[in-house]
């Protein structure tokens, strides 16, 4: 069991008191890689501009929340070391990722130069349009790239595109996104971040020419809204934002947006440094409840300054098992909610599924010990 102390325990009660207690809900929720939980004022929100759009059309109520919604995007802006006419707004990261490569019209053929984490779903994507996909290495024995290494490829092969996701989905490794950026900005190479497992959970003030990434995670906003941060110029000289209105979707999910715009006025008072800090401590804690529990192997360094833990079944666990416990745990009373993370998620590297655990932040100790109880005794 470890001994980490967590920081800030005041942000866990303004998370907790925002939100219906595990008892209320019949689950205890450690999954918010996945979707985290939208707090009683996000959700209110989003059923109070239904019903104005109930009432006036759909036009005039998204007239009538403007102003909320950008306010939302100056918080993006601010998250992401940019400004608020770069903000789009889009239905995921995914559809902001495909927005901006339609935009920048690369020619079939182009290298795409991506970390072996990439996301499976990204990797499709670049190939629907015509694009290669290379793979920066090698990795430290940690998992993180080696930056020395990166740099030479670089300048070896300097591909059409640097696409960089920051934290995979099927392990909690934070890659060097930061280094890796400058390193393609000052060889004139375009730098996409994926950021979707970052916002909200990592500093994502990141020098690329566009950062995007997703509502529903480490923010707790609703599903099907996603962003792109863009720096100016980047889509074209003279168009406002860098080209933000090539990427923005204009017919959208209007109530999403003002969703996310509370999330984000609950997120920003808390301090979304301490909100960092204190997110990276429970991935230290829960690596260490969970570590060698039921022979389970924690994929992450301890100290790894995220909140993703992943594990790695006991030997003789196939795929389909992990999925199974997961459903075994989702059956429970109360639920506990984990993700299987499979192969495809990371087809790059990955070679097996894992159960992946991402607390938010009012976790108990007595949830994750729950957990490990679990995986001391389940079997296939």
């Amino acid at each position: 069991m470890s001994a980490v102390q967590l920081p800030h325990p005041e942000l866990a009660a303004a998370y907790a008191a925002a939100r219906e207690s595990p008892g209320a809900t019949g689950a205890c929720h450690l999954d918010s890689a996945a979707a985290g939980r939208m707090s009683r004022a996000v959700r209110a929100a989003i059923r109070d501009h239904l019903d104005l759009e109930a009432r006036v059309g759909g036009y005039v109520a998204h007239e009538q929340v403007s102003e909320r919604i950008d306010g939302g995007r100056r918080a993006i802006a601010e998250l992401c070391g940019g400004q608020p006419d770069g903000v789009a707004f889009t239905e995921s990261a995914t559809a902001a990722l495909r927005a901006m490569l339609l935009a920048m019209r690369l020619p079939a053929g182009s290298k795409v130069a991506v970390l072996p984490c990439e996301f499976g779903p990204n990797l499709r994507e670049l190939r629907a349009f015509g694009l290669e996909p290379i793979t920066v290495h090698p990795f430290t024995e940690t998992g993180q790239l080696d930056l020395v290494s990166a740099a030479e490829q670089l300048d070896q092969y300097p591909p059409a595109l640097l696409h960089l996701c920051y934290l995979g989905s099927h392990r909690g490794i934070v890659q060097p996104v930061r280094e890796l950026a400058r390193m393609g900005r000052e060889r004139g190479i375009p730098v996409l971040v994926d950021a979707a497992q970052g916002f909200g959970h990592l500093d994502c003030c990141v020098d690329a020419d566009a950062i995007y990434g997703t509502s529903r995670k480490w923010l707790c906003g609703p599903r099907g809204v996603g962003f792109a941060m863009l720096r100016d110029g980047f889509l074209g000289d003279g168009l406002p934002g860098g080209g933000a209105v090539l990427v923005e979707s204009q017919e959208a999910y209007i109530a999403g947006r003002v969703g996310l715009a509370v999330a984000l006025e609950e997120h920003m008072p808390l301090g979304p440094q301490k909100v960092r800090e204190r997110l990276h401590a429970i991935g230290q804690l829960a690596r260490g409840f969970l570590a060698g529990r039921g022979g389970w192997r924690v994929v992450e360094p301890e100290a790894e300054p995220s909140a993703l833990t992943t594990l790695r079944p006991p030997s003789g666990f196939r795929d389909e098992d992990v999925a199974a416990l997961r459903k075994h745990l989702l059956g429970m009373s109360p639920a506990i909610v984990t993700t299987y993370a499979g192969p495809e998620r990371g087809p790059l590297e990955a070679t097996a599924g894992v159960l992946r655990v991402s607390p938010h932040l009012d976790v108990t100790a007595d949830a994750l010990e729950q957990l490990a109880g679990i995986l001391d005794t389940w079997r296939p």
